[in-house]
């Protein structure tokens, strides 16, 4: 979302038209659902995607074709448009396509200042015969840009897109999620991991206490460097929240220590740290010894990812961004993934750095 409404402002600010077209509704087996957009720019260039397939080229011509206004479009997937993408059967598709003009900028500000807040926030769209109004909603400034009934706007605040077909029509979706991840450590696997989580719109915040380390050459992806000593890393930053990610992957075993023992006290969302099994028994050892309750230690994923047997840093970062997703989305299963036996049988977790 964030890449592609920052382009959207970039084609607007050079003076430039373009349409985003967003599945606002999905019925059936279709490749995407609510939510999934995608961004035609002058002569046909695109960002994103909402399915691929003959559904999306039919989607880019009619969106080269409207002329600075906005459409409604229903899209049925036939047997031979379901073949060209790959599937069974075919689904349905509701497509909004909303025509941006550079006299539009003003409506994006608001909304990509939100995305770089790193709080819950959704966006809303107001869809009329004559036009279309945005606004947004977040915790803190509540519904900003439109009038919308609390019976009707609670519904739009959910984990996907929600159409509501009243009067007028209303579209919520959400902007940006909660939860920063704290990455600490800028080595290989580091500089993978920021940019496969960025993909999955995680804000990233890199921490290393080598001041050569955390650079933006290296992560250019990061809404955050901070070169910070690993002894007291989490009091140089922001509170950890219940939102969080924090992922140990340091220059050195000791150090992970440090930082799994300063994590241990937020109430991060979710806690992993990268090492072999013998290395994670050990750490969990040390981390008794030291008085902290077995639950307290058993919220840790370690060996960090998902135990699909990859060893080079791309694919370790794989690994670690799926688990992650599978955490944000609440169906990554506690028992087999947590402190020691997140490995498969008579393999080692990721160790490397």
């Amino acid at each position: 979302m964030r890449e592609l409404l920052t382009a959207l402002a970039r084609e607007l600010e050079a003076g430039r038209s373009a349409v985003l077209c967003s599945i606002a509704a999905s019925h059936g087996s279709v490749p995407r659902g609510a939510g999934a957009k995608l961004l035609v720019l002058p002569g046909g260039r695109t960002l994103g995607t909402i399915g691929g397939g003959a559904v999306e080229h039919r989607a880019i011509q009619l969106a080269g074709a409207l002329r600075r206004r906005s459409h409604w479009e229903t899209y049925r997937l036939s047997a031979g448009d379901a073949a060209d993408i790959g599937m069974i059967c075919g689904g349905e598709v509701r497509v909004f396509f909303q025509s941006f003009s550079p006299q539009d900028r003003g409506a994006l500000e608001p909304v990509l200042e939100l995305l770089e807040g790193g709080r819950a926030a959704w966006l809303l769209t107001e869809i009329r015969d004559s036009g279309w109004r945005m606004g947004t909603y977040d915790r803190e400034n509540g519904l900003q840009g439109l009038d919308i009934p609390p019976a009707r706007l609670e519904p739009l605040l959910g984990s996907r897109g929600v159409l509501d077909e009243g009067e007028p029509v209303l579209y919520g979706e959400p902007l940006c999620r909660a939860g920063t991840v704290y990455l600490f450590g800028a080595g290989h696997v580091a500089r993978a991991l920021a940019q496969v989580l960025a993909l999955a719109d995680f804000r990233v915040a890199v921490c290393d206490q080598r001041p050569q380390a955390v650079s933006r050459e290296w992560f250019p992806e990061a809404v955050q460097l901070a070169c910070v000593p690993f002894r007291d890393a989490l009091a140089h930053l922001p509170p950890v929240t219940a939102d969080d990610y924090v992922v140990i992957m340091t220059p050195g075993h000791e150090w992970d220590y440090e930082i799994l023992s300063q994590a241990l006290g937020t109430p991060a969302k979710y806690i992993g740290c990268i090492g072999s099994r013998r290395k994670v028994a050990a750490t969990r050892e040390r981390l008794l010894a030291e008085g902290f309750p077995a639950a307290e230690i058993d919220r840790v994923y370690a060996p960090i990812g998902l135990p699909i047997g990859g060893e080079a840093p791309g694919e370790i970062a794989v690994s670690v961004a799926a688990q992650m997703i599978a955490c944000r989305s609440g169906r990554l299963e506690a028992a087999g993934q947590i402190f020691g036996w997140g490995a498969a049988p008579g393999r080692s977790g990721p160790c490397c750095k």
